[in-house]
């Protein structure tokens, strides 16, 4: 940004991003079809898993229909976190059920995440506001200060195979079962009767096909769209160059428009993601729901960034874990031991 901010003062938003407001719109029948074309297919891979079992297939086919299982599953859960917004459809009650259902089906808790994920809306790339609905993310210095303990819990936590291997488990199934400490009563009662809804489902399914199949089933489908999940949610403001800046510089379209990746991918991954890639179009408005994404970014010439987040470029984003407020960048852990190296000599 060229000049700081006055603390508390927040410029007018151009006369553009004004305009954008007549994507956000509601449509019942696109929302209806969304659920039709994800929804169907997703229980019919189920059922088609349970035969596998049935009929005695071996294991590694039952766990090859979760991938594609998983893939709807993600879909839906946009459709969840568009629920979160209130985008989706029109009634608040009916994004209300809906949102539940799905937060049963994705294991998520439908009003605790849409309180954290507001959080992350309106303090994502700022420095002074982390630790809700983010990724751990410090900066040089808070490194540089720590103790070896807390160094090396972020170290792991960073970690591609703990961040991608043991982070669905961890989000998923421990998690999210839990009240927040910052949960108010309704979340709290929110996280429960989630969870009830869950186990539900689980004695259901003890009860017909068994505990065993059930398991088979479910936890590979939830572990594979978690995994895919939690990349998207990463890359999404893991990124190089990036925003984070203090609190008297922030501004919400910044943060938007810099801070947020605009992840350009194949069309069949652009649907099965729901549109979430256009996540600098999402965060400069959050209530345009996924179906009106594409057509947003299209019909806006000021949305097509001249450098999106491809596939191959993205990968580069696993090495990138700590934020340098003096060249405004993410390094990776070798710059920075590198840089700590250097700063101890220099001192």
């Amino acid at each position: 940004m060229e000049n700081p901010k006055e603390p508390g003062k927040r410029e007018p938003r151009p006369e553009w991003t004004v305009a954008l407001k007549r994507f956000e719109e509601p449509n019942a029948g696109k929302a209806a079809w969304q659920i039709a074309d994800t929804l169907g297919p997703y229980l019919g891979i189920v059922v088609l898993m349970y035969f596998t079992t049935r009929w005695d297939f071996p294991v590694w086919s039952t766990i090859l229909l979760a991938i594609p299982a998983g893939a709807f599953l993600i879909r839906l859960f946009i459709f969840f976190h568009d629920c979160v917004h209130g985008s989706f459809l029109r009634s608040r009650r009916a994004i209300g059920i809906l949102g539940n259902i799905l937060g049963i089906l994705t294991f998520t808790p439908f009003s605790e995440w849409r309180h954290s994920h507001g959080v992350h809306h309106s303090t994502a790339g700022n420095l002074d506001r982390r630790g809700v609905g983010d990724v751990w993310t410090m900066t040089v210095e808070e490194y540089a200060g720590s103790r070896r303990l807390r160094r090396f819990l972020y170290r792991f936590v960073r970690n591609p195979f703990v961040m991608f291997g043991l982070g669905p488990i961890a989000t998923f199934f421990i998690v999210n079962r839990i009240p927040r400490a910052h949960s108010g009563s309704r979340q709290v009662i929110n996280v429960l009767l989630t969870d009830l809804g869950i186990a539900a489902i689980v004695v259901a399914a003890a009860f017909t096909v068994g505990i065993k199949t059930y398991l088979l089933i479910q936890v590979p489908i939830l572990y594979f769209a978690g995994v895919a999940g939690i990349w998207l949610f990463y890359v999404q403001h893991q990124f190089d160059p990036s925003y984070w800046v203090r609190t008297e510089k922030w501004g919400s379209m910044e943060a938007a428009l810099q801070g947020s990746s605009y992840y350009k991918l194949p069309r069949i991954l652009q649907w099965i993601t729901g549109n979430i890639g256009l996540h600098h179009v999402h965060h400069l408005r959050p209530r345009i729901p996924n179906y009106n994404l594409q057509r947003c970014l299209h019909e806006t010439p000021e949305l097509r960034l001249t450098n999106p987040l491809t596939f191959k470029k993205s990968i580069g984003s696993v090495r990138l874990n700590i934020w340098d407020e003096k060249t405004d960048r993410l390094l990776s852990f070798r710059a920075l031991s590198a840089l700590l190296k250097q700063r101890a000599r220099l001192a």
